[in-house]
């Protein structure tokens, strides 16, 4: 039996080192749910809630988060998916061939440890739900170890469930999200639509002026700093800075028919982030303080509520540990993806047992987009920029090196810029994504300039490479 079931996990073939198959490509409807499942989780039962502790005003909630989501999918559309469908690699292949394998395994491996805790608080947040039937000591948001075996009990059962969906590869995740995304945006309109008569919203006219008085009232918890308009557009672009400008789903749109199937991501910035930020912060209110995922959807909507924060948990977090996955399985090539995922999935579980990731969800989410924005912007100069100026792309595949200097000091000299205005000059993290990865191109492409005229490779060797 053992024997069979591993046969069946290795034959899943998930394409780590080569282009997809036109026979595997898939269409708009595939990346629509995935999307949306993905970005309605239930780490957005903390977001939406921690916009109003940090005390974001009515008008500058609204307007923050339609820029802000706006520009996140037109960078998915327009930076990721052009590549994504042209290489059809993932993206750790796609930076093995630029980088080196040296370089692209420490890469990898922080990514894939910032994957496993960010997928970790999702299974977190989906435990607080699992929880409630059985009476389980839940730890508040603001605890840093578990509070009871109950706890890490239901914490490894969540874990195991999403791991095992995560195996199985690209198809069953997005399978499992086109059925589950329609259910959840109900569910999560309908529990806001539930609490507010309690805030005394009776009518569409009444609610402008509860939202400003009682929801989001400009007025910061003590302890909490003040959010601006500008923190919530850069937060609702950068939230997934990773994923699009880092270029991370590179590995999900390969699957991609057209390149404008990266406007799919609109489902998931504007009924996932829009619509699910918007209706936890006004859940948050109604409960009147920090409560934890799940009884706050269960206050609301009852068992249909904590369902959907425990399916949104597994939605979200399922793909994050297939990219987790793909990131270590692309340093250990030999080894089967699905041992890999099923060993970054054990990782991940344990780093859900500490409910401190999911309370430092804001700062966490937008430090993990900048530690990888540098790969995505080497990634874009490589591919588009490197041959306008007659340089060479994939240098790494092309020269035989396993160390691509240029890459390595771009991606250590941005960061160290990027963290010494954080650390130095108080210039909030929200706030460095954007001038971070125009210094990360500048530095690429004078650094590529320089180490490329020093390479010992023969400039015969490059022009074949390049005719081929």
């Amino acid at each position: 039996m053992k024997k069979t079931l591993a046969k069946q996990l290795d034959s899943i073939n998930e394409y780590e080192r080569e282009p997809i198959p036109q026979s595997k490509l898939k269409g708009m409807k595939s990346f629509i749910g995935m999307y949306a499942g993905e970005h309605i989780a239930g780490t957005e039962f903390v977001i939406g809630p921690l916009f109003v502790v940090h005390g974001v005003s009515a008008i500058d909630l609204f307007a923050g988060l339609l820029i802000g989501n706006l520009l996140a999918v037109l960078s998915w559309a327009l930076l990721c998916a052009p590549i994504a469908v042209k290489a059809r690699l993932t993206l750790y292949y796609q930076l093995e061939k630029i980088c080196g394998k040296y370089l692209v395994s420490g890469y990898n491996i922080v990514n894939a440890l910032m994957f496993c805790f960010l997928a970790g608080s999702m299974i977190a947040v989906a435990a607080t739900a699992v929880g409630i039937p059985f009476d389980i000591a839940m730890p508040g948001l603001d605890d840093l170890y578990p509070s009871s075996i109950g706890w890490v009990v239901t914490v490894l059962f969540v874990g195991s469930v999403i791991t095992a969906v995560a195996i199985l590869g690209y198809e069953q995740i997005s399978r499992f999200a086109n059925v589950c995304a329609p259910w959840m945006i109900l569910i999560f309109v309908a529990a806001a639509f539930a609490v507010m008569p309690q805030l005394g919203i009776t009518s569409i006219s009444s609610f402008w002026e509860v939202a400003q008085t009682k929801i989001w009232t400009g007025v910061p918890v003590e302890g909490y700093t003040k959010f601006t308009f500008w923190h919530v557009m850069f937060f609702a672009w950068f939230a997934n800075m990773a994923m699009h400008i880092g270029m991370g789903d590179l590995s999900i749109l390969r699957y991609a028919k057209k390149w404008y199937h990266g406007f799919a991501s609109s489902t998931g910035m504007f009924i996932g982030h829009v619509m699910a930020w918007v209706s936890s912060g006004i859940l948050c209110a109604a409960a009147g303080g920090e409560v934890p995922p799940g009884p706050i959807a269960y206050a609301s909507a009852g068992i249909a509520g904590a369902m959907c924060v425990m399916i949104a948990g597994w939605t979200t977090a399922n793909p994050t540990i297939y990219r987790a996955g793909l990131a270590i399985q692309s340093i250990m090539p030999s080894v089967k993806r699905w041992k890999v995922t099923l060993i970054v999935g054990l990782v991940t579980t344990i780093a859900a047992f500490f409910p401190a990731l999911v309370m430092q969800l804001l700062g966490f989410v937008a430090l993990y987009g900048l530690v990888l924005m540098p790969m995505g912007a080497i990634i874009f100069i490589d591919f588009w920029v490197m041959p306008k100026l007659g340089m060479v792309s994939n240098y790494a595949s092309v020269s035989k090196t396993n160390f691509n200097v240029a890459a390595g000091l771009t991606w250590l000299v941005t960061l160290v810029i990027c963290l010494s205005l954080n650390f130095f000059q108080d210039v909030d993290i929200f706030f460095l994504g954007l001038p971070g990865w125009f210094v990360a191109s500048a530095l690429y492409i004078v650094l590529s300039k320089l180490y490329q005229r020093k390479s010992i490779v023969t400039e015969q060797r490059i022009k074949a490479a390049v005719k081929a």
